[in-house]
């Protein structure tokens, strides 16, 4: 957001709770001009523009989730954002069925749904359930405990503060998105102000059996605590065989390999390392089929349009939605533009859409000229040759190739290149400086991929004297 919203400078709508996280954000963004923060409570209704917008509860990891009843002169789309059903959420209400029953009632146009688990049988389960499997297992240990979760997971922080004050721990929280979330939280609402925490020097000072750290790194984050502590570069904390980590998170797609290197090192180490593969010490904040089922029976769209995961998950979720009597659904991607109209849906074009990488104070595309160059250089290398041409057309030739080339061993190599591209230059008819330069690279390539087989970056400077 910090980022994003310089690009747009828009109103920013938000529940309490996010709206208070959010504000702590941007604070943190350095100087310039901030957003103007529009605080909804739940449940509330705003008029923007043409739409009319309704918020309607749903429970969630994250306190404040709402699904958003969006009116509009051609019917009203329901989106639901992240959500579950959880008759035990510990944090906030039970999602607000009766307003779903409603929009339901009323005839819904169309339905963005969550497809995260469409391929779970059953429910998502409890955070009721978690908090009475981590309260019985960090009890049965006798050393230091580590539970890393998302920061984002409000419940999930709550039922450790709670597992900690039953288990006799003092709670310490590495991370800086805890800090906030927790500070976020007490000014909510949703934590006592007078929560006790200890820092991390003096966690490390304490009886091994007293304390209780949260942390971050349960994706394997390269900057995150965990990661950090498990590779012996924390400036505070470190871990001694014994101590036990409780991943009380799921593995996203994606992460696989770095969250194992953590567990690995970790176990290297004599930690024991707990996961949810055995033990009841997560439950997802998205729904299964059984949850999803029930959601569609309450809002009985006409058109269902699958969000939030992959292909496979849209796939799947929108051959659920026919199975379950919705007429049309649409598969989109992003960056789609859907017509959401009854006996039409589809999409209908597309706009740009994709990651941008914060390089510096520049926002520049994952998919732009500068970073596939910075893969080239890191896959490749690079070759830079200089070209020194009088006006009689003799040439000196310079080439340099850190990296790929060692200027000792590779002496036979290098001087065969620069002869090469010697022959090439002999025979450029014209010689403007981009035709000298282009000689020379097409030279080089052809070199490099006879030897080496690689394609390197080359640059190509002419310099007249």
């Amino acid at each position: 957001m910090p980022y994003l919203w310089r690009e747009l400078e828009c109103p920013i709508y938000a529940t309490p709770f996010t709206g208070c996280f959010l504000r702590h954000k941007m604070s943190e963004a350095g100087p310039g001009k901030k957003p103007k923060i529009i605080d909804m409570p739940v449940g509330s209704s705003v008029e923007i523009g043409p739409f009319s917008l309704e918020l309607v509860e749903l429970t969630h990891s994250i306190p404040e989730m709402q699904a958003v009843a969006i009116t509009t002169s051609a019917g009203v789309v329901m989106h639901t954002g992240d959500w579950k059903f959880d008759e035990n959420p510990l944090i906030g209400p039970v999602s607000n069925y009766d307003a779903l029953t409603k929009y339901g009632d009323g005839n819904v146009l169309a339905m963005v749904c969550d497809s995260t688990n469409v391929f779970e049988e059953g429910e998502s389960g409890s955070e009721g359930e978690v908090r009475k499997e981590l309260i019985k297992m960090i009890s049965e240990c006798k050393q230091r405990v580590v539970v890393t979760t998302f920061a984002s997971n409000l419940a999930r922080v709550a039922t450790l503060i709670m597992a900690a004050k039953e288990t006799g721990r003092v709670v310490a929280l590495a991370g800086r998105s805890l800090f906030r979330v927790v500070e976020a939280a007490q000014e909510s609402g949703y934590l006592p102000e007078d929560l006790d925490f200890v820092n991390d020097k003096e966690m490390m000072n304490l009886p091994r059996k007293d304390v209780l750290l949260i942390c971050t790194g349960c994706q394997g984050e390269p900057r995150a605590a965990l990661t950090r502590i498990s590779r012996g570069e924390h400036p505070n904390l470190r871990l001694s065989p014994g101590d036990k980590v409780i991943f009380s998170s799921r593995k996203i797609p994606g992460n696989e390999i770095k969250i194992s290197g953590i567990q690995n090192r970790l176990v290297q180490a004599g930690i024991e390392v707990v996961t949810g593969k055995y033990e009841m010490i997560h439950v997802s904040g998205h729904p299964a089929r059984e949850e999803l089922k029930r959601m569609y029976a309450m809002v009985r769209p006409k058109i269902s349009v699958p969000t939030h995961g992959e292909p496979r998950h849209l796939h799947e979720h929108a051959k659920l939605a026919r199975s379950l009597g919705v007429k049309e659904t649409v598969e989109a991607y992003n960056g789609a533009i859907v017509l959401l109209e009854q006996g039409d849906a589809n999409v209908v074009g597309k706009v740009q859409a994709g990651y941008v990488a914060i390089d510096g104070t520049s926002m520049i595309p994952t998919d732009g000229e500068i970073i596939r160059t910075r893969r080239k250089l890191r896959d490749d290398g690079a070759i830079f040759v200089t070209i020194a041409a009088d006006k009689n057309g003799e040439y000196d030739i310079r080439l340099s190739a850190p990296g790929i080339l060692d200027k000792n061993e590779d002496q036979e190599f290098i001087a065969e290149c620069i002869a090469e591209v010697g022959d090439a230059l002999a025979s450029v008819r014209r010689t403007s400086d981009d035709q000298i330069a282009e000689a020379a690279r097409l030279t080089i390539r052809k070199a490099l991929k006879r030897e080496l087989d690689k394609k390197p970056v080359i640059e190509v400077h002419v310099v007249r004297v």
